[in-house]
């Protein structure tokens, strides 16, 4: 595993996708991405778009980078087509995350199982083609089960926990690829605290078991939606029942949120990768602001703990605003580090 330095920049995962990669498909009421290219080219595509991803993250100085997230078509679609147990052209509308509208999602027709590897060929290319520390980025099982309609099992609580056996097998082989870091990304949890104390924090225990090298879990809020609340639930009790599990640190949200950074208390100890940046199209803060900002976590996280971020994904946004943005992150990071003794 790299060392990371105190008062690291990274990023939560997605990065803008050009253009002549995707196309808008409207699945539901949300929006999906379709390749444009042809299933003969597809590969070669996707590759040339990861290596602008990480070329645009190093030019922008982030210091632990990912793929960009440029092969997904989905959110969870990369992970469950390399499973048995889902069927990802069979699909039912479904509320997902507590929200009142209805998305097409795929089905699970058997038990799961996973059948190969979804992301390892991914990391393996990501690390041939930079020298910096690489972190990716698997669905959780609650939000693999909140992003699934399941027409077998009839038991939340068998699916989450077979959904975190097959990531595990994931989670090991990526570890063994030489991750740098794992990050599993829980946007259920935030919406469902009654289930994280019913079985979300156990599947989470599982997924993560035999891992040894840094695993982040991201609370996000979803994408940006508007000026009203996505949620109805807040962190601290959501982060009290996760500091009972191995999880070595959290991706929290505080850019949109305005949680006051007495939050923190509640993960002692634990690496914080704190959303510090708006991943939406509002404009860049000023470089002071989100350092001064970033400062006052150090009163409840180490240095070697604090990680800086935006809030989510930036693949929203355009390619111009998403680098900016990351090199905002980054020179934040050097303006708090310049106050280290």
């Amino acid at each position: 595993m790299a060392q990371l330095a105190p008062i690291t920049p990274t990023t939560v995962g997605s990065f803008p996708r050009p253009r002549w990669l995707v196309e808008p498909a409207v699945n539901g009421t949300r929006v999906d991405l379709q390749f444009r290219v042809p299933d003969e080219y597809r590969r070669q595509a996707q590759d040339d778009a990861v290596l602008l991803s990480i070329h645009e993250q190093e030019q922008a100085g982030l210091e632990l980078i990912g793929d960009g997230e440029q092969r997904r078509t989905g959110f969870i679609n990369h992970i469950l087509a390399a499973w048995d147990g889902v069927d990802l052209s069979k699909r039912h509308g479904k509320g997902i995350r507590r929200r009142p509208d209805e998305r097409l999602v795929p089905t699970v027709v058997g038990k799961i199982q996973r059948r190969e590897q979804a992301a390892v060929e991914d990391l393996r290319f990501t690390k041939a083609h930079t020298d910096r520390p690489v972190k990716i980025d698997v669905p959780g099982p609650m939000t693999v089960v909140d992003t699934t309609f399941d027409e077998v099992y009839g038991d939340e609580v068998a699916l989450a926990m077979d959904v975190a056996a097959a990531l595990n097998q994931e989670l090991r082989e990526l570890q063994a690829a030489g991750a740098d870091v794992l990050q599993i990304d829980e946007p259920a949890m935030t919406r469902w605290h009654e289930k994280v104390a019913d079985h979300g924090a156990e599947a989470l225990t599982r997924a993560v078991e035999g891992i040894i090298v840094p695993t982040i879990v991201h609370l996000c809020y979803g994408y940006p939606g508007g000026t009203t609340s996505q949620h109805e639930y807040t962190y601290p009790e959501l982060l009290d029942m996760l500091m009972e599990t191995p999880i070595s640190g959290f991706s929290l949200e505080f850019a949109r949120s305005n949680y006051p950074m007495e939050v923190l208390r509640h993960v002692e100890g634990r690496i914080v990768m704190l959303g510090c940046v708006d991943p939406g199209p509002s404009p860049v803060a000023p470089v002071a602001d989100v350092a001064d900002y970033a400062k006052s976590a150090l009163a409840y996280v180490a240095p070697e703990n604090l990680w800086l971020a935006p809030d989510c994904g930036l693949m929203t946004i355009s390619r111009d605003l998403a680098r900016a943005k990351a090199t905002l992150i980054v020179d934040a990071a050097y303006a708090v580090r310049e106050t280290l003794t």
